[in-house]
């Protein structure tokens, strides 16, 4: 997580917010309200959830993903289930809301989970800084700009390596894809972590309202 402070905290830039992944994020840049506690200190407020999201994550999306929409309906099950809940869009004949959601919430959440668990959880987190208008922190900035760069490093010494041969290519390779592995599983989690404390604790400030509606 270190690695996370060698990079601007400094807002969005206009050419980071471009794309479907910045057009989901950037919505919430100028938000000046925060989740109660930041990424990195998601481990400490609630480490058994970032324990077990790290060891089963498309398990702990999935109940994640359960709880964020009954906290924002109470009630509703999986009644308002979407892939990655709409926040990406689509691509082709994949639309959210019409891969078989209504039929079958609960095995496309976890084929979600399994295949795009990048977009599982940023989904729930967005849910939730929608539902409160919270912003993203410096360690929010840190985290796309690092994922950012260490993706891209992946890619392109995957690529290099399949046009250049040299003695221990392969080894150099496994390691950056393996840097960039941890770090996605530990950011995920932290994520993940701070997604069910504020749920927590944004039912302890109003629990009357949340069993009223259940």
């Amino acid at each position: 997580m270190s690695c996370l402070f060698c990079f601007s905290s400094d807002k969005l830039s206009p050419e980071e917010r471009k794309g479907k992944y910045g057009d989901a994020w950037g919505q919430y840049a100028d938000n000046d309200t925060q989740f109660k506690v930041k990424l990195c200190g998601a481990p400490c407020a609630e480490p058994g959830c970032w324990c077990v999201s790290m060891i089963c994550f498309p398990c702990a999306q999935y109940k994640l993903r359960y709880k964020a929409l009954n906290h924002i309906e109470p009630g509703s099950g999986w009644s308002n289930y979407k892939c990655c809940q709409g926040m990406f869009g689509g691509c082709c004949c994949i639309q959210p809301g019409n891969i078989g959601e209504d039929s079958c919430p609960q095995c496309c959440m976890c084929a979600e989970g399994c295949c795009f668990p990048g977009m599982a959880v940023s989904a729930t987190q967005g849910m939730i800084m929608g539902q409160y208008g919270l912003g993203l922190d410096e360690d929010d900035v840190r985290l796309i700009r690092c994922n950012n760069c260490l993706q891209c490093l992946a890619i392109c010494a995957s690529c290099l390596n399949i046009c250049i041969d040299f003695e221990g290519d392969d080894a150099v390779v496994a390691f950056i894809n393996f840097v960039a592995d941890v770090t996605f599983c530990c950011v995920s989690g932290c994520m993940t972590a701070r997604v069910y404390h504020e749920m927590k604790e944004r039912e302890k400030e109003a629990p009357e309202a949340f069993r009223m509606q259940r």
